[in-house]
């Protein structure tokens, strides 16, 4: 398998690295050229290209040929740079590529997730202050993510909770909406959100699908026996 991987050099990008060439894939980096220098460990391995995730000739060249294509959809700035990078990767991928994306809980697909008052606050007030520094605008992660469940392509959208750093504890367990009990402990270890990432390239169960996640060492998933088909087929 190829895969592209745009966004590579942030932490959960080198953590899909590690997983994508630990499962013997060709793997395509996308990440601004100030930041090359972050992906030294794996440059004898990897293909690297240098350029904004929104640059559509960049993402263009980066997925031509590439079985999937994992983006790390980030808000930064007030220039729609997550929602371009979105529209980007449908318009150039593969027509059969799976495409999976990252974004955080507060995306919602059908108004069913159930949120906490401490998590409405945290987006409403953080994300005004943060459109007000002109930092991260948390509106275009939305806008960007509407436009993904809007297309028939063979998209997954991961929802991650809290993050740590850490050893990894396996394959997250999900739910289809923000507010199952199996959630309620918020804290999943980046390495393995992005071990979820990859191991949904090959899982057809998720296409189409928007599942959040929680570590399946937290207490709520330990306490919780309904896990994820993925979860359990590990």
């Amino acid at each position: 398998m190829k895969v592209c991987i745009i966004g590579a050099s942030g932490k959960l990008g080198q953590y899909m690295i590690a997983h994508a060439l630990e499962r013997g894939y060709e793997v395509v980096g996308v990440c601004r050229e100030q930041s090359v220098a972050k992906l030294d460990r794996f440059a004898d391995r990897i293909t690297i290209v240098p350029g904004d995730t929104d640059d559509r000739e960049v993402i263009r060249r980066a997925v031509a040929g590439c079985d999937g294509v994992l983006t790390v959809l980030v808000p930064w700035g007030m220039n729609h740079y997550a929602s371009g990078t979105a529209q980007a990767v449908l318009d150039h991928a593969e027509p059969s590529a799976r495409l999976v994306f990252s974004c955080g809980w507060h995306i919602t697909r059908d108004g069913k997730d159930v949120y906490s008052r401490k998590l409405r606050a945290l987006v409403k007030i953080g994300g005004f202050l943060a459109r007000l520094a002109r930092v991260v605008d948390l509106d275009d992660q939305v806008e960007a993510c509407n436009r993904i469940f809007a297309s028939d392509r063979r998209w997954t959208v991961v929802r991650g909770s809290d993050l740590e750093e850490g050893e990894s504890q396996g394959l997250p367990v999900w739910a289809e909406h923000v507010g199952d009990p199996i959630l309620e402990s918020n804290l999943t270890r980046r390495i393995d959100f992005a071990l979820f990432m990859v191991a949904a390239l090959t899982d057809d169960t998720l296409v189409q699908r928007v599942p959040a996640i929680v570590g399946c060492e937290s207490e709520s998933a330990r306490r919780h026996a309904t896990a994820s088909p993925m979860a359990q087929a590990s």
